[in-house]
């Protein structure tokens, strides 16, 4: 490429009062678009932010294909997951949270007086959220992070 094509089509910066509200939504939260394919040009991620105020929550849903990263910027995040949202785990500043394609979600703000403020990132450049109606169970799993290195606290 040509340095005026660089110039053009290299590193673009969004500013904070750019984010674009028109992007899909679901009942309980405010996304609002940062990087996405008609803005930027995007083809493999989509990335915004999300707010959910104090001690609300989402409705359930899911990304379709796409797998989902939330970074958790402030306030304390508790997931609900699971074909009745039978499953739970908690977040708070500073930590990530993978939903795979597919996994029926549901993002709580575990806070009665703090906004939970998220970023996401998803693999696709276009917004996808597919709402759900579930009926959840009363009382979910609480399920702790598992892998071959971090184990199940005692």
């Amino acid at each position: 490429m040509s340095e005026k094509t660089w110039k053009h089509d290299g590193v673009q910066v969004v500013r904070a009062n750019q984010l674009d509200p028109n992007t899909a939504q679901t009942p309980g939260m405010d996304r609002k678009a940062a990087i996405t394919f008609a803005r930027t040009g995007a083809q493999k991620l989509w990335a915004g932010t999300v707010h959910i105020h104090a001690n609300a929550k989402t409705g359930a849903h899911h990304h379709g294909p796409l797998e989902s990263v939330i970074y958790v910027v402030r306030g304390h995040a508790r997931m609900r997951w699971g074909e009745r949202l039978e499953f739970t785990a908690e977040a708070g500043p500073g930590d990530f949270i993978y939903v795979p394609p597919f996994v029926p979600h549901q993002e709580i703000n575990a806070s009665v007086d703090e906004t939970l403020e998220c970023v996401l990132v998803r693999s696709d450049g276009e917004a996808t959220a597919i709402n759900l109606d579930i009926e959840p169970v009363e009382k979910p799993e609480n399920v702790a992070w598992i892998d071959p290195i971090h184990r199940a606290p005692d």
